[in-house]
């Protein structure tokens, strides 16, 4: 299966994961939540997200869903499945990237995306109720069908010349939101005694 990413370079490092079982659009939530974010940041949210701490925002298919004050009253939810499924494509990269000698500190998610590839029809057991055999003639009308999709992850470190210009400015509108760590205080360590060893300290006394 190809990649739809075009560009090329050896700085990008790509990841896929295909028939992945979860819903193409909770995976696209997600995607558009971790992109343009440094990698060990990125990582972060998802943990976030599968423990149910940190909601992600949905801008389309949020019919009917409820506002989260977490996200000043933005349509949301917790869809932990389809950020564990994103965690292990974005590892996966990770791990590429590691092997052709990038550092953690220095990749940013350039590029993410979902798309469904394929879906099965679920077909029910022999029954009364079932598709085409309900009752008075009727058949059933709740049905579960299974989606599969694809996970493309796409790492680049941040001063590669091939980035557009829009995935540049987007990275450093989102290095611009990091938190900034505090510079870490050396505290000065109080003289150590030194002690003699037991045969100089025998002499001594003699």
């Amino acid at each position: 299966m190809n990649y739809s990413f075009n560009l090329k370079g050896d700085n990008f490092v790509r990841a896929m994961r295909y028939d992945v079982n979860a819903s193409y659009k909770d995976l696209g939530a997600v995607c558009d939540a971790i992109r343009y974010k440094r990698a060990e940041s990125a990582l972060g949210l998802l943990d976030l997200v599968i423990a149910k701490k940190m909601p992600i925002v949905y801008r389309r298919h949020n019919k009917h869903m409820g506002a989260r004050h977490e996200l000043g009253g933005i349509k949301g939810r917790y869809p932990s499945k389809a950020a564990s499924e994103v965690k292990k494509a974005l590892a996966n990269a990770i791990v590429n990237a590691n092997n052709k000698g990038f550092s953690g500190n220095d990749l940013f998610v350039v590029a993410v995306s979902a798309n469904k590839t394929r879906i099965e029809r679920r077909y029910p057991s022999k029954g009364s109720i079932a598709w085409g055999r309900g009752m008075y003639g009727r058949s059933a009308m709740n049905h579960s069908d299974l989606e599969f999709a694809k996970i493309e992850v796409i790492l680049s470190d941040d001063y590669s010349d091939k980035l557009t210009k829009s995935m540049k400015y987007f990275i450093r509108k989102n290095r611009k939101l990091e938190p900034k760590k505090a510079p870490k205080t050396e505290q000065k360590k109080a003289p150590q005694k030194i002690q003699a060893p037991p045969a100089q300290a025998a002499q001594t006394k003699a």
